[in-house]
């Protein structure tokens, strides 16, 4: 089956991007050292390609991101860039030769609605918890935004510059692993929803949700009778291993609260496949002047701007 075409509305959104490692496999298992150069790339991206940053949470084998952009060429760049540079070091670090996503990032669109945009942020911010691993949400191991978004205090990392550590192993050079590393700040920014409260009362809302998701998984692990993983079993994990089951299910092409916005936006994304289509088999048939929709990408053309 094709994939679905890459599709941000007018005028920007919010977006849910969901990107899996190649069979599950525990690739990003939490270490001091992956969470450094996580955060650093993941910095460094956001400095490159401006993009606003909400939540973010880094599991095992997956992550996500919700991010606020202005088109699909905006978030197709900082994607580009961060998943091609976390490759490159994950696999350098677990010593994993093979490719380290299963395939291209998906992203999926939520709508402006106050309910929608907290019902995604809260299930970002359950994950190490709604799994089982851990019984609280600030005691995940690996890269977590909830204590940034908690304290209101930017993360940092570091960037590693393996372009300078190779010409230095070229002339010869002995030098340390922080030689060649940049300091990178991360900062987030609010939901659009809460855009226009005071950061206390941002901080206090979220604060509420841990405290819900927290008591929401210890009434499951009551009823189940089941105990969590642990911080010691999660960094003990054979990164190489994968889970003897994945959950995986359809995703949806949108996050929405009513049945009436998820309409229109399904109406929208119509239009645009349509309007795409159509100019597609033009532009086959010959004719090189046809106009492409605006905010797509046109395989043999650059994207489509305003």
């Amino acid at each position: 089956m094709s994939r679905r075409l890459r599709y941000i509305p007018k005028g920007g959104a919010l977006v849910e991007v969901t990107c899996r490692t190649i069979h599950s496999r525990f690739l990003l298992r939490p270490c001091p050292e992956l969470d450094d150069i996580v955060v650093g790339v993941l910095a460094r991206a956001q400095r490159m390609n401006p993009i606003r940053l909400c939540q973010f949470s880094f599991v095992s084998n997956h992550f996500h991101l919700i991010l606020d952009v202005d088109d699909a060429r905006q978030l197709s760049c900082f994607m580009q860039y961060l998943n091609s540079n976390l490759a490159r070091e994950v696999g350098r670090l677990v010593g994993w030769g093979d490719k380290i996503w299963a395939r291209r990032y998906q992203a999926i669109v939520i709508s402006n609605e106050a309910a929608a945009q907290i019902e995604r942020l809260k299930y970002v911010l359950a994950h190490g918890v709604k799994e089982g691993l851990v019984e609280k949400v600030c005691e995940w191991p690996g890269v977590h935004c909830v204590r940034s978004l908690l304290a209101g205090e930017p993360m940092e990392g570091y960037w590693f510059n393996r372009s300078q550590e190779y010409a230095a192993r070229q002339r010869r050079e002995s030098f340390d692993r922080m030689h060649y590393a940049t300091l990178e700040t991360l900062t987030l920014s609010p939901l659009p929803c809460w855009r226009d409260l005071p950061a206390e009362t941002r901080r206090n809302l979220i604060a509420g949700l841990v405290a819900e998701i927290e008591a929401e998984a210890a009434a499951q692990r009551q009823l189940t009778g089941s105990q969590v993983l642990g911080v010691a079993a999660i960094r003990g994990q054979d990164p190489h291993r994968r889970p003897e089951r994945s959950k995986k299910s359809p995703a949806p092409l949108f996050h929405a609260a009513s049945k009436a916005v998820r309409r229109e936006l399904y109406a929208a994304y119509a239009w645009f496949v349509s309007a795409y289509r159509e100019a597609s088999e033009k532009f086959r048939a010959g004719n090189r002047t046809v106009l492409f929709p605006t905010g797509s990408f046109p395989p043999p053309l650059p994207f489509v701007a305003g």
